[in-house]
């Protein structure tokens, strides 16, 4: 049963880029940013309670808590990036420069933590790097239709989300993942109204229509739907299947793309998504990253693995 909550993770995770970009279509991407992340938070601590980790709240440090604003603004900073870059640009062009974060966070890792690279991972990052590059290559027709405006804001979404990952990794210790992903959600939810006032777009809200409001909603659910079924596939399953099956979601998202928005792949972009998929499966093959062992530990109520997994690899959290 297990594996059908692994590809239920998936293709609602999938879903979550096709159900927001039909949301933000006649919407400020800034206001829609901030009434999704209302969704999610809520979702993010039904996760908290669920596993648990309500309880850990009191032990909280005041620098892991400080690293967690920071990563929490660096977290807003992505999503405002991604959704407006998924108004102004094509679904199957975005998505995959959000995925190369995992480029990013690897460099960012191996320059500022010292971590080593794998043979296996610079394969891995020179298969994502390329099949990024192939899949946002574009034809003369297309260059006249769209500015590069989208291109600058995925870029964005990529590089704060790489340092989301970093922020965890260099001073948020000892702090259910769960936990820390509601904590961040609160200092999004708020930097994302921050933001829409500040840009004098409140008002806006008011003329949000029907089909938008319940687009938006659901990409919200679709958020937590995917987070549920990634728990539940988890405690269950191996984590080193379930992890790589996540990662397909990005075949989902391209899939539906082509339906919903009739955005078409070319023979290159196809052998780019293929790149790119093999390359994200590659980073969880015989390797898992450390979030991804610590949410398996913590789902299976496992401290004693947690703690081993820490001791060898050397990461703090």
């Amino acid at each position: 049963m297990w594996i059908a909550f692994a590809f239920g993770s998936a293709l609602f995770a999938g879903l979550t880029a096709i159900l927001a970009k039909c949301g933000i279509k006649n919407t400020d991407s800034n206001v829609a940013t901030a009434i999704r992340t209302i969704i999610v938070l809520i979702f993010s601590w039904i996760m908290v309670f669920v596993v648990g980790a309500q309880k850990g709240l009191a032990d909280i440090s005041g620098k892991t808590l400080l690293f967690l604003i920071f990563s929490g603004l660096s977290t807003g900073a992505s999503w405002l990036c991604y959704f407006k870059a998924l108004q102004l640009g094509d679904v199957n062009k975005v998505t995959p420069i959000d995925k190369s974060s995992t480029i990013l966070t690897m460099l960012l890792a191996f320059i500022l933590l010292r971590e080593a690279l794998s043979p296996l991972k610079v394969a891995a990052m020179i298969a994502i790097g390329v099949g990024t590059y192939l899949m946002i290559q574009k034809k003369e027709t297309e260059e006249k239709k769209q500015d590069g405006k989208w291109l600058i804001y995925a870029i964005g979404s990529a590089v704060f989300a790489s340092l989301t990952s970093i922020l965890g990794k260099v001073g948020i210790q000892d702090v259910n993942s769960n936990l820390g992903t509601a904590i961040r959600t609160i200092v999004v939810l708020i930097m994302a109204w921050v933001v829409v006032f500040v840009t004098g777009k409140q008002h806006t809200v008011k003329q949000i229509d029907k089909s938008s409001w319940i687009f938006l909603v659901l990409s919200g659910i679709e958020t937590g739907a995917s987070w549920l079924c990634y728990y539940r596939a988890l405690q269950t399953g191996p984590a080193s299947v379930v992890v790589p099956i996540d990662k397909l979601s990005i075949l989902v998202t391209i899939a539906f793309s082509y339906v919903v928005f009739h955005e078409k792949l070319t023979a290159k972009a196809g052998i780019g998504l293929v790149l790119i998929v093999a390359g994200r499966c590659c980073c969880c093959s015989g390797e898992l990253n450390f979030q991804d062992m610590k949410k398996a530990a913590e789902f299976r109520g496992e401290p004693a693995i947690l703690k081993l997994w820490t001791k060898e690899t050397g990461t703090h959290h």
